[in-house]
């Protein structure tokens, strides 16, 4: 098992990417501490996953754009585990609009949790994972951090910012065996995309050199990579996950 007692913090573990990122874990041996502003959504993935995969897991509120919220949320997993190895910043929300027409709440409420959420989560878990002799920070980035979206200023900047702060912190830490790298997921199925018509999917699989929208458990084996062994001399880089769609 490649994270064989590991321990890993992942927010937005609830659902979506950030759930199946950690089933992937689970599968490898990893004990989880999954946050979410959802608690009984929260709740009820830790238990079934620890049901699933006879593994340890904590599943609880924490608001990212709130330090002291993470900061309790910390304490609470090396309370529980004695340790923290893996923190994956995926908690992220969309308020999309375009930019004459994006109001300073929907600015403001997106770069709050997509990009002030993993600042305080990153600082918050530096501590413990210098106790712990190391560890991996992995940050959900996204293709339109790369390459820009109409009607996605907030969103397209707070990842862009995201991938910066994922460059900058792998030069802080690197000294501390920390490593940093983000993951730019593309078009991914999930339950927002599953709404869209047959024609816009089809509109948007025609924009994809590999002609169809990803999984999520794509983004999460791209997650396992990065938190295992095999990235020990990987930091500072952005892992597309877009089947060819930006290069």
């Amino acid at each position: 098992m490649r994270l064989k007692d590991k321990v890993a913090v992942i927010t937005g573990g609830g659902q979506g990417i950030g759930r199946t990122i950690a089933e992937t874990y689970a599968a490898q041996g990893c004990k989880l501490a999954l946050w979410d502003v959802n608690e009984e959504t929260v709740k009820k993935t830790a238990d079934e996953i620890k049901a699933k995969f006879n593994v340890e897991t904590q599943g609880g509120r924490v608001d990212v754009t709130k330090i002291d919220d993470v900061e309790a949320g910390m304490k609470r997993v090396v309370d529980t585990f004695g340790r923290i190895d893996i923190l994956v910043n995926n908690a992220g929300i969309t308020k999309d609009n375009l930019l004459l027409r994006m109001s300073d709440a929907e600015w403001d409420a997106v770069l709050a949790v997509n990009l002030k959420g993993p600042f305080n989560c990153t600082k918050a878990v530096f501590s413990p994972m210098r106790k712990a002799g190391g560890g991996r920070i992995i940050n959900i980035a996204s293709i339109v951090g790369l390459m820009g979206n109409a009607g996605q200023a907030n969103y397209s900047s707070s990842k862009g910012g995201l991938i910066a702060l994922t460059k900058t912190c792998a030069r802080e830490f690197s000294k501390k065996n920390i490593l940093v790298n983000a993951i730019a997921p593309g078009f991914i199925r999930t339950a927002m995309t599953d709404k869209l018509s047959d024609d816009v999917k089809k509109a948007l699989a025609a924009q994809i050199p590999l002609e169809r929208l990803g999984e999520a458990q794509d983004v999460a084996n791209a997650a396992l990579f990065l938190a295992s062994e095999e990235s020990s001399y990987v930091t500072g880089q952005v892992l597309s996950v877009n089947g060819g769609m930006y290069m």
